[in-house]
């Protein structure tokens, strides 16, 4: 496969990413170069000679191809990589938790169990899974600002968002792969990203959650850690196990302490370019408002989860995430009540704008795009509990529900050209559509109707009994009524009745009676008029002024930085390194020694039964977890950690709680990225699970760490 395009911008549209640094670094200039190990920086601008300066490692393009092509997207929100040539993936344990919910039952409960295929005829196919990798990068950067040149803010946002679907649409009939378009340095770059899709996507390998998330909430995002958050999958085409030549070898000794190490995945989603005001809007809207509502849900799930086996089985499957969620918002809020830090984003600001004012080509457009931003977040503040908690759709919890509006969406949308259809129902999305209302997945009933109730009573709380919809919805039904009425009247838990209703076209969509298609249709006219008054009155302006900031900051300073996490492929980088906490000095590694300890015999510090016994035969001094100085961000779990040579030396599942922070700004001295040691984890599928198959698969049957 020839190496991933490199298709550079125009000069003019080259933009810098002003990275806000930690505390001292910003004492001599907010301008000067990043400091060493920040950054998830994208394949097509790859910082080499820091590495080679840094690390005196040179980094070919042959190199990055390879781990590029070597790197896979779980579209459900993780990373993992290609570990053998016959499509076996390693990922995290924790993200294919939804595929060990979708086929656990009541009688096989595969995350207190655990899961390991012999044979290939036993791998389980993972209802709903896709996993992706980037082929090719195309800019179309100076398509779009030809396209939306000279329009107002709101025009040209709508002008934008209908160029890229269609240049997505085209991108997908020319090249025969599933085609992204990508928004890179807040509207300063306009990429296309290509992927190869697998569709058939299988369960091989999970262990047991007691030792894949050891130490549970307690230990989330802390460290020592001592957990064995890994597991296989394999991807399929045409029934068969794919080809997949580009393969990560495993380095089973890891790396040593201050070895060049690498993080190659997708990280979510950063928000370091963001404005003052941007950030104290967060402080004070969303954040504590999704506090709020996950404490509370988590509280009326644990309730739920007495009244039977199959609940508790359902909430013990949900509530890990839940947690995490629960505290990176909590932390979050946290950072951005640090006073210090936002002083120096202040700072930041008043000096961009003092540049702006005093250069000659810079006219007052862009001296104003920071009031802009903040002039339209004021206006936000009027709707925006009711955007928040309709369109954003925080009231309305119910995968029965999520599927009724994406069908009564359809029926309006698919009446339409395609062309003037919502992007997400252009010609080129459909097929992805079908297969989503397809997927089997397992709905229990009376866990829809708990989370549907609930978010109804979160919506008549925060909206008040006296709201429109509220009033529409609910008349003289109670949350509580109206979620046990669509839960146990509807058939959107049956996806041959859903795929039957798209297959019909809006026709038959429209004429069903199903409740909760009609609950869809109530809801649908307000999530439409919220979602296009945003994008008119928030949106369309801050994009703009975000546009015209990152063509002021290129014309000040330059130089090409590395853009915010948008769920695309990125590399960091960064060395095997603890760190000092307080008076202590925290040791990059833990080993199995350490781990005893630290074993209660209840949860969360359980081992499973398969370890009582069988561990025993592992060295003591056999490495479990590693920390290292990478710049990731939720979605980089499952992401290889790799060495200079291109070896895996580990597999990342974790930031420390320093490293949550790293959504806003990033801190060299105590932001850690925290991995799985290869050697734990050959140990333990040589002598826990006796998984030989997989070693000999792996080229690690007789591999001794």
């Amino acid at each position: 496969m020839k190496p991933l395009p490199q298709h550079s911008p125009p000069p003019t549209l080259r933009l810098p990413l002003l990275a806000l640094f930690f505390m001292l670094a910003w004492q001599a200039a907010w301008v000067r170069p990043t400091p060493a190990e920040e950054g998830m920086w994208t394949y097509d601008n790859f910082p080499s000679s820091a590495v080679s300066t840094t690390y005196g490692v040179d980094l070919d393009d042959a190199w990055l191809d390879r781990v590029r092509q070597a790197t896979v997207r779980l579209d459900g929100g993780c990373t993992g990589s290609f570990v053998s040539d016959s499509g076996l993936v390693l990922t995290n344990n924790h993200c294919v938790w939804g595929c060990i919910r979708n086929l656990s039952t009541d009688e096989r409960n595969l995350s207190d169990d655990g899961f390991i295929a012999r044979t290939r005829e036993d791998e389980l196919t993972c209802p709903g899974e896709q996993i992706s990798v980037l082929q090719e990068i195309e800019d179309v950067t100076k398509t779009v600002a030809d396209a939306t040149a000279g329009l107002a803010s709101g025009d040209a946002n709508e002008k934008r968002d209908r160029v890229l679907a269609q240049l997505a649409d085209g991108c997908e009939e020319s090249s025969g792969l599933e085609c992204e378009s990508v928004t890179l340095y807040q509207g300063g770059r306009y990429q296309l990203y290509k992927y190869k899709r697998y569709e058939d996507v299988r369960l091989v390998f999970a262990p047991e959650f007691a030792i894949a998330a050891f130490g549970g909430d307690p230990d989330n995002f802390e460290y020592p850690r001592y957990c064995l958050d890994m597991s296989m999958l394999r991807v399929y085409e045409d029934g068969q196990p794919a080809d997949t030549p580009h393969f990560l070898t495993w380095r089973v000794d890891g790396a040593d302490p201050g070895e060049a190490v690498f993080v190659s995945g997708h990280p979510g989603s950063t928000e370091r370019l963001l404005t003052l005001a941007e950030l104290l809007s967060l402080r004070q809207g969303p954040l504590p408002l999704d506090i709020e509502l996950t404490a509370e849900l988590r509280g009326r799930l644990s309730i739920w989860a007495t009244t039977s086996p199959t609940a508790e089985r359902i909430v013990a499957q949900r509530l890990p995430s839940l947690e995490n969620s629960l505290k990176v918002q909590r932390n979050r809020l946290g950072a951005l009540h640090n006073e210090r830090m936002l002083s120096l984003v202040e700072e930041r600001e008043a000096e961009e704008r003092r540049a702006v004012r005093e250069h000659q080509s810079l006219g007052r457009e862009y001296e104003s795009a920071w009031a802009d931003v903040a002039q339209a977040l004021e206006q936000y503040e009027g709707f925006a509990t009711r955007h928040r908690m309709i369109a954003g759709r925080r009231g309305f919890r119910s995968a029965m529900l999520a599927n009724a509006l994406t069908l009564v969406d359809a029926a309006r949308e698919l009446k339409l050209g395609s062309a003037d259809r919502l992007p997400r129902f252009r010609d080129a999305a459909l097929p992805s559509i079908e297969r989503r209302l397809g997927a089997p997945i397992p709905v229990n009933r009376e866990f829809e109707e708990v989370m549907l109730s609930f978010s109804l009573e979160k919506l008549r709380e925060r909206l008040g009994p006296d709201d429109p919809l509220v009033r529409r919805l609910m008349g003289t039904e109670s949350p509580q009524q109206l979620a046990r009425r669509a839960t146990s009247e509807s058939r959107m838990d049956d996806p041959e009745f859903r795929t039957k209703l798209w297959r019909d076209g809006p026709g038959a969509i429209d004429a069903s009676d199903d409740p909760m298609l009609e609950l869809a249709r109530a809801i649908a006219p307000d999530i439409r008029s919220l979602t296009e008054r945003y994008a008119e009155q928030v949106e369309a302006p801050i994009r703009a002024a975000h546009e015209t900031i990152a063509r002021a900051r290129f014309e000040l300073y330059g130089e090409s930085r590395y853009p915010d996490a948008t769920f695309t492929l990125r590399l960091s980088y960064g060395q095997v390194a603890g760190w000092q906490e307080g008076e202590a000095q925290v040791s990059p590694f833990t080993t199995l020694a350490a781990l005893r300890p630290r074993i209660t015999g209840q949860d969360p510090f359980r081992l499973p039964d398969s370890w009582k016994a069988s561990s025993e035969r592992i060295p003591e001094s056999t490495r479990f977890n590693l920390v290292s100085t990478n710049d990731i961000i939720g979605g980089n779990s499952g992401s290889p950690l790799i060495d200079s040579k291109g070896l895996l030396v580990g597999l990342v599942f974790d930031g420390n709680r320093h490293s949550i922070a790293g959504r806003y700004w990033f801190d060299p001295e105590l932001n850690r990225t925290v991995s799985v040691h290869p050697a734990i984890m050959v140990e333990s599928m040589r002598k826990v699970y006796e998984a030989d198959e997989l070693l000999e698969e792996l080229s690690l049957l007789e591999t001794q760490p």
